[in-house]
């Protein structure tokens, strides 16, 4: 589980890619793919892709033949100390061999016919080299519309991996593509939607199919390029592979569960899971075992998960948030506990989080820690915990291994995190959600203190959030610094729709639920009107809004 033993370029050949672009008539572009030949053992056999390559070592005899990027500005740009044209070379050469475009400057008819008649076949073969090319037909590359779109690197444990760069351009004009028969069986010019629609049944792989979803978008092939030429950074894409319901499965980095199975298999051995399953343990580090209880829904993702926290030298185990008073949950937490259960310790009284915690102390003997509610409403009335934290205790389960608690009001009055400071890992509770924000409920929830209690977490030193439901999180504060810009942005947009009545004007409730939660379905307003009720409170609190017969108004 460790990342730094593991090289993700180790074993991954350097590639290059280029996406050709043509205008249509009435907006929007075509993109130019190729379908690969079929090939036993071939991962990419038959799919439809965008001409490329490995690089070649004879690439880089081509710089001193290319036009609009040198060796200094495509290595800045790619974030190399050196060889950064080499790509954008593969790439050209790989769009002559594969496809027939042969993208170079004043280009006669007459030397393309050559080109493809005396050098194309040769250079397929590795016989000849484009520098070779431009020599013998005085050409030169010309890249002058090329820029770099995306970087890709083949998932760990796939058998054969790619460090790809791809980059965008238009169609030289007056050229015809013709598939090379060996790597391209055929050519399609399509547009993004017709390539994604699954009547049409391409065969495509995860970067096809994320790079014809961002093309989608671009109404002509300038407005992909000034795209382009806009990064600042190419960030590095590396999906994983990971075992699912449905089985093996790429998992891309903006999924819930690309993180976490870094952690457990950064080397791609196949040893995590892309799927929460209830009752099904997960190893997520050497003194934390995840177990989710059955109990899926709007509120709880794919369920609540229980946490089993101990220190593997001496084999004594807490368990965080035993779930609902679901018996095959609680056995299936206790089987899975590698010894006895010491301590059970609960984050906040809600009812998918503690109600369990009664019946596994009966179950185990063990001792149930947490906080009571200041307002009953909604909270689990079973709850009766043998100690009472405050939050700033350290609770030691062995040898380097402890859990500092920590009192994070705001979701509820006595919502409780725990630090596992030797992993640098938080358990959040409902604190922090992944991928959605908490529901903030009065009387117990605060908007005021659960924002306070947010800057707080941003002390913390620490890499991972376990919360309450869902899988592991990754970089916590750049979360939680986006957690609290949110809020901060749902409160500026319910002052603008006081502001927009005017004081002395009140509003009721939920006709404000519109104009606040228009990004939000209808559906979900119910929910939604219990933060925005905590969002007023916090400005009533601050002076900008005032509430008369359960109307609202401005008054800063």
């Amino acid at each position: 589980m460790d990342n730094l033993l593991y090289d993700p370029f180790a074993d991954a050949r350097k590639a290059a890619s280029v996406i050709v672009l043509r205008d249509l008539p009435a907006g929007g572009v075509e993109v130019l793919m190729l379908r690969r030949a079929e090939r036993d053992g071939d991962l990419r056999s038959g799919a439809a892709v965008f001409p490329g390559g490995v690089l070649d070592a004879n690439d880089r005899h081509a710089h001193r033949h290319c036009l609009g990027w040198d060796d200094l500005t495509a290595s800045q740009a790619l974030r190399l100390a050196e060889g950064g044209l080499d790509y954008l070379v593969a790439a050209a050469r790989e769009s002559f061999e594969e496809v027939g475009l042969l993208f170079a400057d004043g280009l006669h008819p007459d030397a393309l016919a050559h080109a493809h008649t005396h050098w194309r076949e040769p250079m397929q073969r590795g016989e000849r080299s484009i520098a070779a090319l431009c020599d013998g037909l005085n050409l030169r590359i010309d890249l002058r519309e090329w820029a770099y779109f995306s970087h890709w690197l083949t998932p760990p444990g796939a058998p054969k991996r790619f460090d790809t760069r791809f980059f965008v351009t238009r169609a030289p004009l007056e050229q015809t593509p013709e598939a090379d028969g060996g790597e391209a069986v055929e050519l399609m010019w399509l547009t993004p939607a017709q390539a994604l629609d699954p009547a049409r049944g391409l065969k495509l792989l995860p970067v096809t199919r994320r790079t014809l979803q961002v093309l989608g978008g671009f109404a002509s092939a300038q407005v992909a390029l000034d795209h382009a030429r806009a990064q600042t950074e190419v960030p590095l894409t590396m999906p994983r592979r990971a075992e699912s319901a449905k089985g093996q499965r790429v998992v891309l980095p903006d999924e819930h569960a690309w993180a976490e199975i870094g952690r457990i298999d950064p080397a791609g051995q196949l040893k995590a899971y892309a799927d929460i399953v209830p009752r099904r343990p997960v190893r997520l580090s050497p003194r934390v075992i995840r177990v989710t209880a059955p109990n899926a829904g709007m509120m709880t993702g794919p369920g609540t998960n229980s946490y089993l926290v101990g220190c593997p030298h001496a084999n004594r185990w807490t368990v965080i948030d035993p779930g609902p008073a679901d018996a095959a949950h609680l056995q299936a937490l206790q089987a899975a506990a590698p010894g006895p259960i010491e301590q059970i310790l609960v984050t906040h009284t809600h009812v998918d989080h503690s109600p369990g915690a009664a019946l596994l102390s009966a179950m185990t003997g063990a001792p149930v820690a947490g906080r009571r509610p200041d307002h009953p409403q909604g909270q689990d009335a079973s709850f009766a915990p043998h100690r009472e934290l405050a939050g700033g205790e350290l609770l030691t389960l062995g040898p380097d291994t402890a859990l500092q608690v920590l009192h994070t009001p705001g979701h509820a009055s006595n919502h409780l995190c725990y630090l596992l400071a030797a992993e640098k890992t938080l358990f959040t509770g409902d604190h922090v959600m992944q991928g959605s924000t908490v529901v903030i409920n009065p009387p117990d929830g605060d908007m005021a203190v659960y924002l306070q209690a947010l800057r707080g977490l941003l002390a913390l030193d620490i890499d991972w959030l376990a919360p309450g439901h869902g899988f592991l999180v990754a970089r916590p504060h750049d979360v939680v610094r986006a957690l609290i810009k949110h809020r901060l942005a749902r409160e500026a947009r319910v002052l603008q729709a006081l502001q927009s009545v005017g004081s002395g004007q009140g509003t009721p409730l939920d006709d404000l639920l519109p104009a606040v939660y228009a990004d939000v379905p209808v559906g979900l307003y119910p929910v939604a009107r219990r933060s925005l009720l905590a969002h007023l409170l916090k400005l009533q609190a601050d002076g900008l809004a005032s509430a008369r017969d359960e109307c609202w108004a401005f008054s800063g």
